[in-house]
């Protein structure tokens, strides 16, 4: 049986990652607070930048989960697969 080995990220990466999303944040926040509209236009800019994060997120997660759940269930599917394997070759060998 395969051993599972997880990726392991590097710390430069997350902290790369984590730096562009602040950078990002920023950006948007400013852009919203420069814009040239009524505070409520802004106020609806505002909200749909938050939920488009917020959904990215969530889709990510999402998506995770299940390759997460794929990987696990294939791991079962696999040892009742040799198990089986193992009790018909334990019977032959009678």
């Amino acid at each position: 049986m395969n051993q599972h080995t997880p990726k392991v990220t590097q710390r430069a990466w997350n902290s790369f990652t984590y730096i562009m999303f602040a950078i990002a944040t920023v950006m948007m926040a400013g852009g919203i607070w420069s814009l040239q509209a009524s505070f409520t236009a802004k106020g609806y800019y505002a909200m749909a930048a938050l939920m488009l994060v917020y959904t990215t997120a969530a889709v990510t997660k999402a998506i995770r989960d299940k390759e997460e759940s794929d990987r696990i269930y294939n791991k079962i599917e696999e040892a009742r697969t040799e198990r089986m394997l193992a009790e018909v070759s334990a019977k032959d060998e009678d």
